[in-house]
């Protein structure tokens, strides 16, 4: 490496050492996680990197094609967009249990500060909006995934019954709701 470099890695490291030693325990655990965080993103853009590539390479070689999208597009059938792939609403659903989640945690959170922790009027109300938005976040990604999963299982099944053959050989027909 050349002199520069070493510089630049000199100092980060001077600059890290003195927030470590200025926050303490919370510093090491913080530069940890970061590395580790910093660390974990660059392996994923590898491995997805050569999963990308090495998914080209699959795809082409039973069609007698190169790997490369420069040289030539291997013709790959083109499939309808499934409905994960649009931007649609996610339901009724997710707006009833995103306020239901707030309602019960800020419920909860104003309760248990009043009676548990024996906080001022005012300081419950402010505990129990925060336990409101945290209720009404936990509603919602919960109602969401409950979602995403039952339309991805609807989804898979109407394509497992369309594609497997009925009893006079022919592709049974899809059901779709939309």
């Amino acid at each position: 490496m050349r002199l520069v470099t070493y510089s630049w890695m000199a100092i980060v490291l001077a600059i890290a050492c003195a927030a470590i030693g200025w926050l303490g325990l919370a510093g090491w655990l913080a530069a940890v996680v970061l590395l580790a965080s910093v660390a974990m993103h660059v392996a994923g853009n590898a491995i997805g990197t050569r999963l990308r590539e090495a998914t080209d390479r699959d795809l082409a070689r039973p069609h007698g094609l190169s790997a490369d999208p420069a040289k030539e597009t291997p013709q790959l059938p083109v499939l309808s967009p499934s409905h994960l792939h649009r931007h649609s609403s996610l339901g009724r659903l997710v707006p009833i249990s995103a306020g239901i989640g707030a309602v019960c945690g800020g419920t909860a959170g104003a309760v248990a500060l009043m009676w548990l922790a024996g906080s001022s009027p005012a300081g419950a109300l402010l505990g129990g909006g925060s336990s409101a938005v945290m209720g009404g976040l936990l509603g919602f990604l919960g109602a969401s995934f409950v979602e995403i999963v039952r339309t991805s299982l609807r989804e898979s099944l109407a394509a497992e019954r369309a594609s497997a053959p009925s009893d006079d050989g022919a592709a049974a027909p899809s059901y779709r709701r939309t």
